[in-house]
């Protein structure tokens, strides 16, 4: 990190920390009072002297001060924007902005805009359910912010959706991975073909897919002339990182000037070396309002700087800390699984059922395919080749498995058994 970069985030992080320190009852009680009464001087002195911060401590002050919990540093009026988390690996947590939070928000999601290369005056189509969860709000309204001309698909059913997005030439796609690939299947049965769309950017987020080579292969054959443009971010800390141009849409660029970023283990908590994998660890520097200081994401990165001294994360999200199953003693990463299943194009929705017996954990997978069974071996082949495991693989009615618009839930995890 540049002495000039470090020096801009500890001015951020400084005015964050006076704020905060001074009014968010949250974060007053988990601190010690002279933390809390002598502000760190340093960066170094913030990491030494701030604890880092679980989402279980989040979810256990909501409960113990519904609805929003303690984690307010502003007079309650002056919140106006609600936002709440998936609840994929929790409780869902409640977020809520001022007018002054949430448009920090939206300057990150035009950054990402930017670095996409969208321009005012282009036109983006929002195909996704307009539910509680911040992501695409902040793309939405950030879009209409610089002068894009939006347009939401909530409500609308899928083919009607693909008609919209034609009929009104649409430039810019705005949905998760699972649900650009599930846009094209619908299109090939609707007899719709991609290549009359005008969609020349498709911006993923939601999942880590967007970075997957298998699947942005997928994606990049399924809606010809299209370039995917991966984004990660969460409810609790805002838009994050985006794929960068000088990448090749193979790693994203943190947003350094709005986050101080740490990779640790997650055992020792201490700093990972550049380019080995850690937990990310982030503190948002401009969302006062709702702070989080050194938030443990959960989610696994590979972290380094490029020529120009960005800091990337080398293939995007690579996993999470509570998600990786060991089985017969190799560690098996959602994401590592996703790409081979989608280094096979003529597989389409995909299920993985991990059963439990003690210490003991068995993984079987359920595809949908156009072709016969014989895909079935060709999968357990390549997952044989991947992991030096044996997972059974069977082919399953087109149709039969659930299709998702947002996060696709695709595993099934059972309890151990006692």
């Amino acid at each position: 990190m540049s002495d000039s970069l470090r020096d801009r985030q500890w001015s951020l992080l400084r005015e964050l920390l006076k704020e905060v320190l001074g009014q968010n009852p949250f974060q007053r009680a988990r601190l010690s009072p002279s933390s809390c009464e002598k502000l760190p001087d340093s960066l170094e002195a913030f990491v030494q002297r701030i604890p880092r911060t679980t989402k279980q401590e989040i979810v256990e002050d909501q409960r113990r001060h519904p609805p929003f919990g303690s984690n307010l540093t502003c007079p309650k009026g002056d919140y106006l924007h609600f936002c709440q988390t998936s609840g994929t690996t929790s409780q869902p947590i409640a977020v809520i902005d001022t007018e002054r939070s949430w448009e920090w928000l939206l300057d990150n999601w035009q950054t990402g805009f930017q670095l996409a290369g969208v321009e005012s005056g282009a036109r983006a189509y929002f195909a996704f359910s307009f539910g509680p969860f911040l992501g695409f709000w902040t793309a939405f309204e950030a879009a209409k912010r610089m002068g894009l001309l939006c347009f939401p698909g909530g409500g609308l059913s899928s083919a009607a959706r693909l008609h919209s997005l034609i009929h009104y030439g649409a430039e810019v796609l705005c949905c998760t991975p699972t649900y650009a690939l599930h846009l094209a299947e619908v299109a090939r049965k609707e007899g719709i073909s991609l290549s009359e769309s005008a969609v020349r950017r498709i911006l993923v987020a939601g999942e880590p897919g967007g970075s997957l080579p298998a699947v942005r292969a997928q994606l990049a054959t399924a809606w010809p002339g299209a370039e995917v443009v991966d984004h990660y971010g969460m409810t609790e800390v805002g838009p994050v990182a985006f794929a960068s141009p000088e990448s090749a849409g193979m790693s994203l660029r943190v947003l350094e000037e709005r986050y101080f970023v740490e990779v640790l283990d997650v055992v020792s908590g201490s700093v990972v070396e550049e380019g080995e994998m850690g937990e990310l660890t982030l503190t948002p520097l401009g969302r006062s309002a709702w702070p989080l200081l050194r938030y443990r994401t959960g989610d696994l990165v590979r972290a380094r700087r490029d020529e120009s001294g960005n800091l990337q994360l080398i293939g995007g999200i690579l996993g999470r800390t509570d998600d990786m199953v060991i089985v017969r003693g190799v560690n098996l990463y959602p994401g590592a699984v996703e790409q081979v299943v989608r280094s096979i194009p003529e597989i389409g929705e995909y299920r993985v059922s991990v059963k439990r017996a003690k210490a003991m954990a068995e993984v079987l997978v359920e595809i949908e395919s156009t072709r016969n069974a014989s895909l079935a071996s060709e999968l357990e082949r390549a997952f044989e080749k991947a992991f030096a495991l044996r997972i059974p693989v069977y082919v399953v009615p087109q149709g039969s498995l659930p299709q998702f618009e947002f996060k696709a839930r695709r595993w099934r995890v059972d309890p151990p058994e006692c």
